[in-house]
Parts: structure tokens; C-alpha cells; sequence
């Protein structure tokens, strides 16, 4: 499989050229990302979404992290970095549809399985409001183990050091919709061996099981959520 390129930055985020993926996280250049977290409004509170990354991912692997997000290839701009809403929940909506948040500049780093990375991003930060069920998505197997939701003043009381953990409610990757025909050969098998439909999976999640993006972003964009217009 070909490797990813990135655009790669200086320190006053001047370009200097591109670089293989595996490069920009062994030696921290700065390069671009897209972040995009989805709310949906359930009676009189507001719901936040969060998956949870794949064991297999080479940074932060099995943390809880922003609904979608993702690097900008190599002359790339972020109308086109939109495209991780479709690839990694199944979401089609114009770029237009999304609020701008803010922009954060992180530096991260960590060691994956003895190789250490130190992961410098400009991120531009969108909000979206869906309001459908996390049963709708279809979340991209080989990127995304998992999807939650809590309430968004749950969350933020987290990250603000209010409360030790909170209850989510996730589905996993393989529990997302098949296509019909698919779904129409499931549900008749399922008759006849009488197994049960996959149900939601409830477990309480503390602030250290997320990437570390750092207090101040977390609580940034949550509060900024809440003023994303209804969908």
C-alpha cells in the first residue's frame, strides 16, 4: 500500500514541502488535520459523539477520540479533508453544513508498539448537528472500532474535573447497518436460529482514556457545541 504524503510546515507554519506519514510522526513536522464533532439534540439536552480508535492505529491506539477526524494528504485543503465524515461514519453532507470551531495547535506524542512519534498538528475544528442514532452510521471497520454518546454537559463536566467518569452508550463497528440484501438473508437466519439482535453497550469512560489533546481543547469545543446550529 502506498504511504500517505503531507504537506509539513515550520514553526510560523511557512511550507516546506511534503513527507512520507511515517516521517512526519518519526521526526514532528508540523502538517495539517481536519476535526469534526457531532451533536445531536434529544428533547431538551444536547448529545455528544466520540468514537473510539482501532487497536491498530499507529497513534493512540484504543483511545476515545473526536467524532471524525483526519490528516490532510499533499495539496490537499480542508474542503476536501470533509471526505473523512463519509468514509469513517458514512456521513454525506456539503462542507457548507459544517460550523468552524476553532483552530488548535497540538503537539503529541507516545510510543506505539516501541516506536515512539511525536504528532504536531494544525487542526481546524468543525461542528456538525446530525440528529439521527448512532445506529444510522456506518462506521469504517479498518478506522473506527467503536461509536458513543453522552450528553454534552456530561463531557464537559469530565474535562472540567467535576465528575471521575461518565456512562456512554456505543455501538460497535460490526453492529453498523448492512446493505438490504444483505440485512434481508440476517434477519431470516436470525428467525431460524432465534439468536438476539446486538444491542447498545453501555460503560463508563474517564478523561485519561481519550487522546490526549489537552484540557483546554476539550473544553474549547465542547463549549463551542453547544452554539452549532440544530440540524
Amino acid at each position: 500500500m502506498t504511504q500517505e504524503r503531507f504537506d509539513i510546515y515550520d514553526d510560523q507554519q511557512q511550507w516546506l514541502g511534503t513527507e512520507l506519514r511515517s516521517e512526519v510522526h518519526a521526526k514532528g513536522y508540523w502538517h495539517r488535520s481536519f476535526h469534526c464533532w457531532i451533536v445531536r439534540d434529544d428533547h431538551d439536552q444536547r448529545m455528544v459523539l466520540f468514537q473510539r480508535r482501532r487497536e491498530i492505529k499507529d497513534t493512540f491506539p484504543g483511545c476515545y477520540d473526536i467524532t471524525a477526524a483526519g490528516h490532510l494528504s499533499a495539496g490537499e485543503q480542508l474542503e476536501d479533508a470533509s471526505r473523512e465524515l463519509e468514509e469513517e461514519l458514512g456521513v454525506h453532507v456539503p462542507f457548507e453544513a459544517l460550523t468552524y470551531l476553532m483552530t488548535a495547535k497540538q503537539q503529541l506524542q507516545g510510543e506505539v508498539r516501541g516506536v515512539p512519534f511525536m504528532d504536531r498538528e494544525i487542526s481546524s475544528v468543525y461542528g456538525l448537528c446530525l440528529n439521527q442514532p448512532l445506529e444510522a452510521y456506518t462506521l469504517q471497520a479498518s478506522e473506527v472500532d467503536s461509536l458513543y454518546e453522552v450528553p454534552l454537559h456530561d463531557l464537559l463536566a469530565l474535562f472540567r474535573g467535576e465528575m471521575d467518569s461518565i456512562q456512554a452508550s456505543g455501538v460497535n463497528a460490526q453492529q453498523t447497518p448492512l446493505p438490504d440484501s444483505v440485512n434481508q438473508v440476517n434477519q431470516a437466519h436470525k428467525r431460524e436460529c432465534s439468536s438476539p439482535i446486538p444491542e447498545r453497550q453501555d460503560r463508563f469512560i474517564q478523561a485519561s482514556e481519550f487522546v490526549p489533546h489537552g484540557t483546554e481543547y476539550y473544553i474549547s469545543v465542547l463549549e463551542a457545541l453547544y452554539h452549532v446550529p440544530k440540524g
